[in-house]
């Protein structure tokens, strides 16, 4: 067979895992990687803090969803993997901080039980109350917030739910998706008559579909998960063109035409757009005009992440610390990676305290206008408050502002995604794939890599 080219836009993982999955599967075909940016990753970077190799994107990833375990070992880095020394992080409230309760599914209890403490004595008799209200019904989607706050009332949304999904998603309970960030939980409550009762289905189903295997539920990577990209574009062979961004995208006789920026026209037999959802909608509206409009329902939320070594100092805070708004603290939560991760804690000669904050959530990034200089001190001294540090003054600090980071999964996500599907699918060696769609995680990414390459054929 005549050899043929993949042209893929966006050099983040989803990109690159795209270019590498091609090249497995496709091994003479001409694979090249247009990258608008200087460099490749997208959300996956890391630097040198104190020494050691530090992610500023994704720093750990669920070891029990296999994609990325299986590509790290496909990749022959499975002597890279390390598991989660301690995953036991605490939520801060006004009233004090309290250890993140047992057996609740992204922040949703499946029990009043165990919740004192987080919530108010009102918030847990609240919980407790739901099997008294109306059996729950469910027409369609609808935001987690609105959903919680009904059946459960608005500390469990503000308390619980709040800080987990604005650290995975940059967003707002009220604002997001049941169906597409609880899809778990949004599964079953067609059968259930409560959402304690849905949660608890949601629950028994996942573990039976892990088979209750035991082993850590988090990995990272020793020198960063951001070292997977190079590693991605050397297995992958692939032709990278960084400083590259493509400006049009036609449909021609055997397969596309892609324009780049400064002139030039590169012809393609297959083409993945694994670019954000503007880009997306930008390049496609021409070739898929009816994915256009669900493309730009989606939007996204900016944030910044610090890092900061410290002299090394007793730190009682677990893997970290969940801060929700209701405190009216700025950050969103610490990772105490020195804690988290047993090679990120230093040699004994020379141990260091390293953390990471993050800052900026949807419809709430007023904090991230600061300059850089002002908005690290501010970060690095409510860390300092937050976890008690006797010796506040950093050895170093590193700010890395993720503009438009992270897409936002509103109400109606799933069908603004099947629409978007529907119409790429319709037109012959065009896929895309990415966060924008079904997941925001590096597993999900790689997932949604894999189905687009696996539907070019």
């Amino acid at each position: 067979m005549t050899a043929r080219r993949l042209v893929v836009v966006g050099a983040g993982i989803t990109g690159l895992t795209a270019a590498w999955e091609w090249r497995r599967t496709h091994p003479d075909d001409e694979v090249v990687v247009l990258e608008a940016g200087a460099r490749t990753g997208g959300k996956l970077d890391r630097i040198d803090l104190a020494g050691r190799w530090y992610d500023t994107g994704p720093e750990a990833v669920l070891a029990r969803v296999p994609e990325a375990v299986e590509l790290v070992e496909a990749l022959g880095l499975a002597d890279q993997l390390v598991p989660a020394r301690t995953t036991s992080a605490s939520i801060v409230l006004p009233e004090g901080r309290h250890p993140l309760p047992a057996g609740t599914m992204q922040g949703v209890p499946t029990t009043a039980d165990g919740l004192d403490g987080v919530l108010t004595p009102a918030g847990v008799a609240r919980v407790r109350a739901e099997a008294e209200l109306p059996p729950l019904r469910l027409a369609g989607d609808v935001s987690v917030g609105a959903l919680l706050r009904e059946r459960l009332g608005d500390e469990v949304v503000d308390r619980l739910v709040e800080p987990l999904l604005g650290g995975v998603y940059a967003g707002r309970p009220d604002d997001l998706s049941l169906a597409a960030t609880m899809p778990a939980l949004a599964a079953q409550l067609p059968g259930a008559t409560t959402l304690l009762g849905a949660a608890i289905a949601a629950r028994d189903a996942g573990a039976r579909s892990r088979g209750d295997v035991e082993g850590p539920v988090f990995v990272t990577v020793r020198d960063g998960i951001g070292s997977l990209p190079q590693a991605l574009v050397e297995a992958s062979r692939a032709d990278v063109r960084l400083d590259t961004a493509v400006t049009a995208l036609r449909r021609v006789p055997g397969g596309f035409e892609l324009d780049v920026e400064g002139g030039g026209t590169l012809t393609a037999d297959a083409v993945v757009l694994a670019t954000p959802a503007a880009p997306t909608a930008r390049l496609l509206a021409d070739v898929a005009p009816d994915a256009v409009e669900p493309l730009r329902g989606i939007p996204y939320a900016s944030m910044a992440v610090v890092a900061m070594a410290f002299p090394d100092q007793p730190v009682a805070a677990g893997s970290g610390l969940l801060v929700p708004p209701v405190t009216g603290r700025m950050v969103k939560g610490v990772t105490v990676s020195s804690s988290k991760w047993p090679h990120l804690s230093g040699p004994a000669e020379a141990p260091v305290l390293r953390v990471r904050s993050s800052v900026g959530r949807y419809g709430d990034d007023a904090a991230l206008g600061r300059d850089d200089e002002d908005l690290t001190a501010a970060v690095v001294a409510d860390v300092a408050e937050l976890l008690d540090l006797e010796r506040p003054e950093p050895l170093q600090t590193r700010l890395v502002r993720w503009a438009d980071g992270l897409p936002q999964y509103l109400v109606g996500h799933p069908q603004r995604v099947a629409a978007i599907r529907s119409a790429v699918e319709a037109v012959p060696g065009l896929a895309v794939a990415g966060a924008a769609y079904a997941g925001v995680g590096v597993p999900a990414c790689i997932r949604d890599a894999r189905r687009a390459v696996a539907a070019l054929g």
